[in-house]
């Protein structure tokens, strides 16, 4: 039997594992299976249609650039993706060979497919015996959906793992869910999205969103009424469980205890559970090892700054639901000086129409400035040019004057490009500017530089480290 595709894979999974964070390579790698190789054609097996989409948008490039060294130029990639066909806990996954369009090109990457779900008949949820349906509330707030929550690099992995779970919440890769990152990024939002989805997908299920704080209050009351069994017995009959900031539970032993109960019993029937945190897993103090450890089971998705186009698609969705004209220069400068989070995004929008239709005073970029200036910016470090200068200085212990200067040893050249990379990111100044501050370059330099690092990022495991402490540094 010839093995040449797992050989290659291997050669692969090896060069992948040196590049990609350990959690990355174990959550998307390790489950893929070498099917065949036949000439420059390797066919691999993914769990799921969110599997080969995400390995498409997020890691394609990276895999082309090796697959191109180990089988050669013409090397290409095909897809088995498994469907599941039903909801049952004896799950039979049906392995579907995609037509012959969807072998992806790695010269095309715009050569893609797209997978239609199919009718699935779905069983009545699990009762716990003894009481009857529920029907509830499920506290969800309707303002929160997918349709207006903007996909960008900052929330992709969350967004189409929470869409996977509201097309299929019974029966996934990821429960429990777990969203977190900084406040005002858009966890709750999302969750809320995911529940909504759900609700309108799958009327009869019984989905629940409440805080951590509420549960705990909830519980607290229980036990002073004496009916803890109804308690236990209504959050064990819910099919979609969404806890908001779980991280409250930190030190609260009872109420950890009552929910580890909980959990395993919604996880053993299928049902699905979705936590925010503002912290991963692995940063969560006062919580049981126990818990930590079955958090863990599922998939963890953070959230990140939004990046500018982000923001400034944002703000367009934003106006257009108001059913407000914006001028695009207005929108460009918010943001481009707002990027903390999205809440102050949208609430230093919110005062400009207030400003506007209260005082009556037109929207101009002089009075977004003041905005921006009253609500935003005095709480925000400054960050420049000559700040970002100064710390790739300091982090490479080049002198600033050698880092400006015309010199094209290899280390300067790239410490150069970093900092164009950190100001094109990081600053709101006009990459002429950038290029004129840093080496006296035009913009076509500053693009190339931010390319360049960008490529060094997804492939060199050492020089992305180095980024993330120089870029924990510049906004610490």
């Amino acid at each position: 039997m010839n093995n040449n595709h797992i050989k290659i894979w291997t050669n692969c999974l090896q060069i992948l594992r040196d590049n990609l964070p350990t959690v990355s390579f174990k959550t998307w790698f390790e489950p893929i299976v070498p099917l065949k190789l036949e000439g420059s054609i390797l066919t691999i097996q993914v769990p799921s249609p969110f599997f080969y989409e995400y390995l498409e948008e997020q890691y394609i490039d990276i895999l082309g650039k090796i697959l191109k060294k180990e089988i050669g130029k013409d090397a290409k990639l095909e897809y088995n993706v498994i469907i599941e066909n039903n909801y049952h806990s004896d799950r039979k996954p049906l392995t579907n060979t995609l037509p012959s369009k969807s072998n992806y090109n790695i010269n095309n990457p715009q050569d893609k497919f797209s997978i239609k779900p199919e009718d699935r008949s779905i069983p009545n949820p699990f009762v716990v015996p003894g009481i009857k349906r529920l029907h509830i509330d499920p506290q969800l707030n309707s303002d929160f959906t997918f349709n207006n929550f903007i996909e960008g690099e900052c929330n992709k992995l969350a967004r189409k793992a929470g869409i996977d779970i509201a097309q299929n919440p019974l029966n996934t890769l990821f429960n429990p869910l777990l969203i977190f990152g900084g406040s005002g990024l858009g966890k709750t939002h999302l969750v809320n999205a995911i529940g909504n989805e759900i609700v309108e997908r799958f009327p009869d299920f019984i989905v629940l969103y409440v805080s951590a704080n509420k549960f705990m209050t909830q519980f607290i009351e229980s036990i002073r009424n004496k009916n803890i069994n109804d308690f236990i017995n209504f959050y064990q009959a819910i099919d979609v469980l969404i806890i908001d900031d779980i991280h409250e539970f930190s030190g609260k032993e009872k109420s950890q205890e009552i929910f580890f109960q909980i959990f395993n019993h919604l996880h053993q029937n299928k049902k699905q559970i979705i936590f925010t945190s503002d912290k991963p897993l692995s940063k969560l103090t006062g919580i049981e090892n126990r818990l930590i450890s079955r958090f863990r089971w599922g998939l963890s998705a953070k959230l990140d700054f939004p990046d500018y186009e982000t923001r400034f698609q944002i703000l367009k969705r934003k106006i257009y639901a108001n059913g407000i004209e914006l001028d695009d220069k207005i929108l460009d400068f918010l943001a481009s000086n707002i990027t903390n989070n999205i809440r102050d995004l949208e609430g230093v929008l919110i005062t400009l129409l207030a400003q506007s239709t209260l005082n009556k005073k037109t929207i101009t970029i002089d009075l977004a400035r003041k905005v921006v200036d009253e609500l935003v910016k005095s709480n925000q470090k400054e960050i420049d040019n000559s700040y970002i200068i100064k710390i790739i200085s300091d982090y490479y212990d080049i002198p600033v004057k050698i880092l400006l200067s015309k010199s094209r040893k290899r280390e300067i050249v790239q410490a150069r490009q970093i900092a164009m990379y950190f100001a094109k990111h990081l600053t709101s100044n006009s990459l002429s500017n950038i290029g004129r501050e840093i080496g006296q370059k035009d913009h076509a330099t500053v693009l190339h530089a931010s390319r360049t690092v960008k490529n060094l990022i997804d492939t060199d495991k050492e020089f992305k480290r180095h980024i993330e402490e120089i870029d924990h540094i510049i906004n610490k």
